[in-house]
């Protein structure tokens, strides 16, 4: 097997310890996931000190289109990715080349029709949202000025997946500081110094994204130019796009599934009333923190395995897949740990409320949901392993089973069994994931097949050790 130059490369994912490795990697991707957060709350924080409540619910009341063309945007350029990281494993640089090319021409036409469809739905879609008519102005202005340039959010994703793909996990978090900073700066400027309302903030996110993909496209030219495809690359090869297209497609459906099986809920917590929602609100910004040492294992897993994969280095995958399980039992006890006692504190000091009910079911919800993040510990990484050996199909079925799950709640659990029935939605609908999931992966032919292989590895550490 050819091995690329890893020169440009931060973490090497094809030889030597795979748990060191996959920390390695798995840490400037939590650090990126805090400072996402960061930048949503500095927005808020923004928006809502000086322009006030009413700009505040403009932004968001556009909030569900906005995560779910970001989830679009992630989803996509994610999975373009993982056809750049198997050939990169596989030490194919021509085969890398084409993919990175087929990425940007499928880039080009995917963000083009988006924002020309989005140009004819995004007002009906805010009525449809029930936005009050004194702000859907606003929120019009706001997330059309977002949607007129997706192709700049499109090209901020792809360009950190493709530097993920060759094991830089480094530099998009370089990318997305340099963006947050930039974001914070813009966002005064446009909002205090030129007035612009709601539509300052979104030409400060526009703005913001774009000097970090300009920043981002210098690096790889300068330092991962084996990103860089020539003309040649760029020739008409049918089973590449088609595989990358499904690749890109599947993920981003997935993300689509999921965030509207989060709205689909949310519609049922807001029949509970405004100290249920603030108590639930609280709590589920919370569990995001919570949630982020997970996504980071699981996305460092789908990089690890397609990289794995095109090296044709199964017992690696296995071995790494079982490593995630056990970097999540870790994550669950000690966040189980540090979550019971302290539940209480932490919603009464996020939500600034006193009510007994808002931090007593935001308190339930952390301390049931805590330990039960062993059940997600386990279905992300399997979820994102699929995907990256050429899965396409039941990890989409995963998050159809939990959008259904959740609308049978709304419509039949939540009203007899209030929130308690919220609480225990997730839960019970990952349960089930988990048993389609776990099925899928370890029944896999090309996964059974790693098992020898897996134990050779087991008895080179042992002889290393």
């Amino acid at each position: 097997m050819k091995t690329l130059t890893r020169k440009n490369t931060a973490v090497d994912l094809l030889h030597g310890p795979i748990l060191k490795a996959m920390l390695t990697f798995a840490v400037p991707i939590l650090l990126s996931g805090v400072f996402q957060q960061l930048y949503n709350t500095m927005d808020t924080v923004i928006i809502g000190h000086t322009l006030g409540d009413e700009a505040l619910a403009a932004m968001g009341a556009a909030a569900a289109i906005f995560d779910l063309l970001t989830g679009f945007a992630l989803g996509i350029g994610s999975g373009l990715a993982i056809v750049t990281a198997r050939s990169f494993g596989s030490g194919d640089e021509e085969q890398l080349k084409r993919s990175v090319a087929a990425a940007l021409v499928i880039g080009v036409i995917v963000t083009t029709v988006i924002t020309i469809a989005v140009r004819f739905i995004l007002y009906p879609f805010l009525e449809i949202l029930h936005t009050p008519p004194e702000i859907i102005g606003e929120s019009y202005a706001y997330i059309s000025t977002i949607t007129l340039f997706i192709g700049v959010m499109f090209a901020y994703n792809l360009c950190a997946g493709l530097l993920r793909a060759i094991g830089n996990s480094v530099m998009p978090l370089v990318f997305l500081i340099l963006s947050s900073m930039l974001n914070i700066i813009l966002d005064l400027f446009f909002i205090k110094q030129l007035h612009m309302g709601v539509r300052g903030a979104a030409v400060a996110t526009v703005i913001a994204q774009a000097i970090s993909v300009a920043a981002c496209l210098l690096y790889i030219c300068k330092r991962a130019d084996i990103l860089i495809p020539r003309r040649k690359h760029f020739v008409r090869d049918k089973a590449l796009y088609r595989e990358m297209l499904a690749q890109g497609f599947a993920m981003a459906l997935m993300s689509s599934i999921v965030n509207a099986g989060s709205a689909v809920l949310q519609s049922g917590i807001n029949g509970l009333g405004y100290l249920v929602m603030a108590g639930h609100v609280a709590a589920r910004k919370l569990f995001i923190f919570l949630m982020m040492p997970y996504m980071a294992v699981s996305q460092t897993l789908s990089t690890f395995v397609a990289q794995n994969y095109g090296a044709g280095q199964m017992g690696r995958i296995r071995k790494a897949v079982k490593t995630s399980y056990l970097c999540g039992a870790v994550l669950t006890a000690v966040i189980t740990l540090f979550t019971l006692p302290l539940a209480p504190l932490m919603v009464r000091l996020l939500s600034g409320s006193t009510e007994t009910v808002v931090i007593g079911n935001g308190s339930l919800y952390l301390r049931v949901v805590a330990p039960c993040l062993m059940i997600l510990a386990l279905l992300n990484p399997t979820r994102f392993a699929l995907q990256s050996i050429g899965n396409k199909i039941l990890p989409v079925i995963s998050s159809v089973i939990e959008l259904i799950g959740k609308c049978l709640f709304v419509m039949f659990l939540i009203p007899r069994f209030q929130y308690m029935a919220v609480i225990f939605c997730e839960p019970v609908i990952w349960l089930f994931m988990d048993m389609e999931l776990l099925l899928a992966f370890w029944r896999n032919p090309k996964v059974l097949a790693g098992r020898q292989e897996e134990r050779e590895l087991k008895e080179k550490d042992k002889v290393h050790s």
